[in-house]
């Protein structure tokens, strides 16, 4: 008999589960507390896990235990095979009442401050059930790892073009292009045609050097021939910048989406700066090979058609 029958047929998911509770805890301790068993029980779940194995799982010292090149590679696919399980019993419960369910969103600031809203609004009105979770990522190379580590179900926000994540799906909905944005009593707020060179010395409100969107904001004014100005404030708060913004003595650059939907925004204007043609999708991304749920499919349809509308 080959190895994967006989462990298939020997590992019990009891013991599975409390492998996966040890690795990601590193302590048998700790595991055996939040598992609500003893520390003798875990021991020998673990022993018995790996002699069905036939290979050392995890190493032990007095600091703890993490997983060996073995354990690494059984945990990830113990966590693919529990999330699957777990998706599969909710899709029975959705079966059994499709007008209630959960589903957990990963998103960033600008779209939780803009276009989600108005997604989970619609949603909501017609599933008042379905109860939803949204965790917030920063914009940078690490932005799906949650949705990696199955901890989301699905991402939703701008991605880059193109779109080279071999383990995700990209689902575009919409181009979501920046603009320059100032205070409604700044002095240029009524200028009908300015050039982004005229903006130089104003006070600007810039993303770091070296995030994405500080990237973007040194092509945009590249492309144009300008250097990147002098920041009077560095910061990736959105929340900061919307409120300085509305004292007219700011500008900065914002997604177009996030002034369509976000009603705090009625203190701030749109400033007429042609700026180069910008490709900024923003799609919902999903985890290939993983089989998505009946209210993922739900929020998708709601998120289709507030794209359509903000593209009108």
């Amino acid at each position: 008999m080959q190895r994967s029958e006989r462990v298939s047929r020997d590992l019990k998911l009891r013991e599975f589960r409390i492998l996966l509770t040890v690795a990601q805890q590193g302590s048998m301790a700790k595991s055996a507390v939040l598992l609500g068993i003893s520390q003798p029980a875990v021991s020998k779940a673990i022993r018995d896990i790996e002699n069905v194995v036939g290979l050392r799982l995890l190493d032990r010292s007095r600091h703890g235990v993490e997983p060996t090149a073995y354990g690494r590679v059984l945990v990830k696919r113990g966590l693919a095979i529990f999330d699957e399980l777990k998706q599969g019993v909710e899709e029975l419960e959705f079966l059994a009442d499709p007008a209630s369910g959960q589903l957990r969103i990963g998103s960033n600031e600008t779209m939780a401050a803009g276009v989600l809203p108005a997604i989970i609004d619609m949603m909501s009105r017609q599933y008042p059930r379905i109860t939803l979770q949204v965790a917030q990522a920063v914009l940078s190379e690490t932005q799906y790892r949650e949705l990696r580590e199955r901890q989301v179900d699905l991402w939703f926000g701008r991605i880059p073009d193109p779109f080279d994540q071999e383990d995700l799906n990209a689902d575009i909905l919409f181009n979501d292009p920046v603009a320059v944005v100032a205070g409604q009593g700044h002095r240029l707020a009524r200028r009908r045609k300015i050039e982004l060179a005229e903006l130089m010395g104003e006070a600007w409100i810039l993303p770091p050097r070296g995030s994405l969107p500080g990237g973007l904001a040194e092509r945009l004014f590249g492309t144009a021939g300008l250097q990147l100005p002098r920041a009077q404030l560095t910061t990736m708060s959105l929340h900061l910048t919307c409120n300085l913004l509305a004292t007219g003595r700011y500008v900065a650059m914002l997604p177009r989406s996030l002034l369509r939907f976000n009603i705090t925004n009625a203190g701030l204007k749109i400033l007429s700066v042609g700026l180069p043609i910008q490709v900024r999708p923003v799609a919902i991304v999903t985890l290939k090979n993983r089989m998505q749920s009946p209210i993922a499919g739900l929020f998708v349809d709601s998120a289709r058609v507030v794209a359509k509308r903000l593209v009108k």
